[in-house]
């Protein structure tokens, strides 16, 4: 069950009695959440009818005895559990979700977990609630998602804007979510997003990031690469090692399999899963380092990970390291 349907359906006046939300992806559970406490109700039916509990604090008897009420001077009620999780007796709402109170919408929140459908309450809630289950959105899908999230936003973007942006904040897409509100916020007559409104507006330097420096390794520019890393010693939050090495290793993995993909940038793109603008990229590096050259630099890339957590490294810093291994990269 999507978000786009449980809003879909309640702004038809379609509810269920219970949505529990689960998962580990937060974004899209507190979509929901936030819609059901802004939005059910009327300002005024809302004095009467939202309760918001905490699973840390409340009790699983306040709860479902808040559920069981009528609602005042309106169709429904709506309870909100938030942090479910963390509720010690959660299973004792087993006989409250049996028997649901038709008049109420209890949302419950249960993040980072799942529910276990086996037990009487995983059974109670799989018979009467709407369940809706969230996961991390895998690396190689945030593009699109970020591409997307800006056409609903109403704004076009570069591809190279959209990969700083993966790149450098990952797949938390709330924070992906709060910076691209940022950017609509001053972009009041621009409706594109290009590298240059990243760097002024989020601070994500369009020349010193991992996604330049993964194209420096790729076309083998050595002092541009040196150069770079100097300025990420100087400036540790523009790229942390934790994050250039891990994101080198998936460029030469999808590197080498430029090698099966077939002729042609179309093709590549397809087979590698990534947007028709970058596919150059990766054939460079697989023309320049070869099919041995790519397996020695995912076998370093490995070894010196293992490095930057302390395994062997001999108490070198990281910039050190860095610089080593990019130079072993490239001889």
């Amino acid at each position: 069950m999507s978000v786009e349907k449980i809003i879909g359906d309640w702004k038809k006046g379609s509810f269920k009695p219970i949505y529990w939300l689960e998962g580990d992806e937060p974004y899209y559970i507190d979509q929901i959440v936030n819609y059901a406490e802004k939005r059910l109700l009327t300002e005024s039916e809302a004095g009467f009818n939202l309760t918001i509990f905490y699973g840390r604090d409340a009790s699983w008897s306040d709860v479902a005895n808040t559920c069981k009420r009528f609602p005042m001077f309106a169709e429904r009620q709506v309870v909100i559990l938030k942090e479910a999780q963390y509720m010690k007796d959660i299973a004792k709402l087993e006989s409250y979700c049996e028997k649901p109170q038709p008049e109420t919408v209890l949302v419950i929140s249960y993040k980072d977990k799942k529910l276990d459908t086996r037990t009487k309450f995983g059974k109670a809630i799989k018979k009467n609630a709407e369940i809706a289950s969230f996961k991390k959105i895998y690396d190689n899908k945030l593009p699109e998602w970020i591409g997307n999230r800006v056409k609903q936003l109403g704004y076009q973007t570069t591809p190279k804007a959209v990969m700083l942006l993966a790149e450098h904040i990952g797949n938390d897409l709330s924070r992906i979510e709060n910076e691209l509100n940022k950017l609509a916020v001053n972009l009041t007559d621009n409706k594109t997003i290009t590298e240059d409104e990243i760097e002024t507006y989020i601070g994500i330097s369009k020349d010193y990031n991992v996604f330049e420096l993964q194209r420096a390794v790729a076309g083998k520019d050595l002092p541009r690469v040196i150069s770079m890393i100097q300025y990420f010693d100087k400036n540790p939050k523009a790229a942390p090692v934790q994050v250039i090495l891990p994101t080198l290793y998936n460029f030469f993995s999808k590197t080498s399999m430029v090698f099966y993909a077939g002729n042609g940038e179309a093709a590549i793109a397809s087979a590698l899963g990534v947007h028709p603008f970058f596919a150059k990229d990766y054939m460079a590096a697989a023309r320049l380092y070869g099919h041995a050259g790519v397996d020695k630099t995912l076998l370093l890339l490995h070894a010196y990970n293992l490095k930057s957590i302390g395994i062997n490294n001999g108490g070198a810093s990281e910039s050190d390291l860095l610089k080593e291994l990019m130079v072993k990269l490239m001889s």
